[in-house]
């Protein structure tokens, strides 16, 4: 019956496929990103200050989140591919492999962390007005980052081994727990800051307890069993160079938001740097709307690479750069209709301060996601080929947006035009990404078009 479920993935319609994995999927991302949203309302009304300086972790929270990433989306690419080979003892050992290397670079991250933290926050931009409130956010989450690892990597495998439900069901559980306890944290026990943190941490830890007991059961097709806690290095290996490309994504990240800031901060002032920090929480509820369609995705198109079923790989990405596109292109039109409402969400209209700050973030919101609706064709386009065991491919994809034209744009622009400089980095760098993901897929349709043609006559 367990296995049914994975068989799925090569038999029934593409578009039942896609919405029943990408659905729970995108509940998820979208509970997640309604919690970082809510989480910035109740730290905004700590001041200004408080807000800039938790935006001010984005550089660390992506640096933590590109080591997960590593293991868990390769790991969990690895393990579709095993099930469309139906090589079920690979892939238990795929889900062995997630525990061990989690638990060994999530233990590593939080003790590095720790011991550096001050000077690490400071070189991501964090100043005397902000680095007390970055500081209190930071020690919490890494206190429980091998929580946060650990739930996330044995998410990624619970979808993908046919339980995307299950799945959705554990991050409503961490997003529900961190919406009760952030405002009493904060604003009952008085915690400040360390208040989300905590509720952050304390939702993870309990998903991830879960997790463990819903994969100690062998009532499924992947569970843990004590034979396979031996590290693989095959396993760790393949794993890493399939999660390579996200790995590199987000540690860009981490290097372009210090850019950013530091611009931010140069050109600017800490009020940019909330600004930043508002128009990016919004931003990301869309990319993650993106990234759910993508995570619906990957086992799809894994399998059926696994499976040799090319033609089913093709019509599982046309569909899915559809639905991204338009997901994307609606991201672009909120924004730029409707900047202001937006804006009130994380902010009172009292001070001068909150009145500089409004009007900053408006003007934010109005530049820098002018080129968002490109932005779906060019996450799709890079995990399409992270899911057919390309990982160059995906890995020159993931790192032109970042490397090859945001950084040097803005190394350059904001030097000329200031701020503006800042602004209009990203849509720039997502439109020439876009357009070199379009060329990279049309030369990978004329190379697999002989397959194609070959799997249709059969």
């Amino acid at each position: 019956m367990n296995e049914e479920r994975a068989l799925l993935l090569g038999r029934e319609k593409i578009s039942k496929l896609i919405w029943k994995f990408s659905l729970p999927a995108i509940a998820a991302m979208i509970a997640s990103s309604l919690y970082n949203i809510v989480d910035g309302i109740f730290i905004s009304n700590l001041g200004a200050y408080n807000i800039a300086g938790v935006g001010l972790t984005g550089p660390f929270m992506n640096l933590a989140a590109a080591f997960g990433s590593l293991v868990g989306v390769g790991a969990s690419v690895l393990c579709s591919i095993y099930l469309g080979e139906k090589n079920y003892d690979q892939a238990r050992k795929v889900l062995a492999n997630v525990v061990i290397l989690n638990g060994i670079i999530g233990i590593l991250f939080t003790v590095v962390g720790l011991i550096f933290l001050d000077p690490i926050l400071i070189f991501f931009g964090a100043s005397a007005n902000t680095l007390p409130a970055a500081r209190e956010y930071m020690e919490v989450i890494l206190i429980g980052n091998v929580f946060a690892h650990m739930y996330l990597g044995l998410n990624s495998i619970l979808r993908v081994s046919g339980y995307p439900v299950t799945a959705m069901y554990m991050t409503f559980i961490s997003v529900v727990i961190n919406i009760i306890l952030a405002p009493i944290f904060i604003f009952v026990f008085h915690w400040g800051v360390a208040g989300a943190a905590w509720a952050t941490v304390i939702g993870q830890t309990v998903c991830c307890l879960a997790l463990f007991y819903l994969f100690l059961r062998r009532d499924r097709t992947v569970y843990l069993e004590k034979k396979n806690f031996k590290f693989n290095w095959n396993i760790t290996k393949r794993a890493f160079v399939i999660g390579s490309p996200n790995f590199f994504t987000n540690a860009a990240a981490c290097f372009v938001i210090m850019l950013q800031n530091y611009n931010l901060l140069k050109y600017g002032s800490d009020l940019y740097v909330g600004a930043f920090s508002i128009v990016n929480r919004i931003a990301m509820m869309f990319f993650m709307v993106i990234l759910g369609f993508s995570q619906g995705m990957q086992p799809i198109v894994a399998y059926n690479f696994g499976a040799k079923k090319y033609e089913r790989m093709w019509k599982t990405l046309r569909l899915t750069i559809v639905l991204a596109i338009v997901v994307s292109c609606l991201g672009t039109l909120i924004s730029e209709v409707f900047p202001y409402y937006l804006t009130r969400m994380f902010t009172g209209e009292n001070t001068l301060m909150d009145k500089e700050l409004i009007a900053i973030t408006i003007e934010t919101f109005r530049k820098n996601m002018s080129m968002f609706w490109v932005v779906g064709f060019q996450v799709i386009g890079t995990n399409y080929f992270a899911s057919m065991n390309q990982p160059n491919k995906a890995l020159f994809l993931s790192l032109t947006r970042q490397l090859i034209f945001l950084i040097p744009i803005l190394l350059i622009l904001p030097s000329l035009i200031g701020a503006d400089g800042v602004w209009f980095a990203s849509p720039i760098a997502d439109l020439l990404a876009s357009v070199v993901t379009l060329i990279l897929l049309c030369r990978e349709y004329k190379i697999q078009k002989p397959l194609l043609v070959q799997t249709q006559s059969e």
